[in-house]
């Protein structure tokens, strides 16, 4: 059995603002934002690997999305902290 993949949520650093929110910092964002932006190519080769095998379908490759998503969102709320 292979060890399942990293998320790549996790490599982005999420810091606690003085106001007890979670932020991203810009750097991170552009670092987010470019390789989202280089791996639609890789996300097209996917579908079309999806679309010819018969117990696949884009469905999941949106679950992928969703789950990284996911990743992220439960990353913020765990620094998220309470002010008074």
């Amino acid at each position: 059995m292979t060890a399942p993949l990293p998320h790549a949520a996790d490599s982005l650093p999420i810091v606690t603002a003085t106001d007890g929110q979670p932020y991203l910092s810009c750097e991170a964002v552009l670092v987010l934002l470019r390789a989202i932006a280089t791996s639609w190519r890789a996300i097209a080769t996917s579908c079309r690997n999806l679309a010819d095998d018969p117990d696949q379908d884009l469905h999941t490759a949106g679950a992928a999305i969703d789950i990284e998503a996911d990743t992220l969102e439960f990353r913020a709320i765990a620094a998220t902290r309470e002010t008074p």
